[in-house]
């Protein structure tokens, strides 16, 4: 597949071990463009950015994930992108807020390549059904 084939996704964490590691794991299936602040992700995505997935860690300076999650739902180009969280938080309580907001999905961290893997793709594969 070439790279313009490939689907995109807008990965947003501080970390940047964090981002290496996820973007390792997806960059031979995906297009994957980071950002290293809530602020930078909705930079590339008021250029016109269209992502496939927005990944978000919900821990960040400045603008934390649910609050970049909100400024992005009220983009009317982006209002159909699933948005996943990517984040430690491992409350049940974080994970139904995300669920309530609209979350496609809440992937703890750490996780398993392949299940991250899995989990972008049946989440892409639901939102762009054919």
């Amino acid at each position: 597949m070439s790279s313009h084939d490939a689907k995109k996704i807008l990965l947003a964490d501080d970390d940047d071990l964090n981002l290496l590691f996820a973007k390792n794991i997806l960059k031979n299936k995906y297009e994957v463009i980071t950002a290293k602040s809530g602020q930078e992700a909705l930079d590339y995505l008021l250029k016109g950015f269209v992502p496939h997935i927005i990944l978000l860690d919900v821990i960040m300076p400045d603008m934390d994930g649910w609050e970049t999650y909100r400024k992005i739902r009220g983009i009317s180009l982006l209002q159909d992108v699933p948005i996943a969280f990517l984040t430690h938080l491992q409350e049940k309580e974080d994970m139904k807020k995300a669920y309530k907001m609209g979350a496609a999905d809440y992937i703890m961290k750490p996780y398993e390549k392949n299940d991250l893997l899995e989990r972008i793709e049946n989440t892409i594969n639901k939102h762009y059904k054919k």
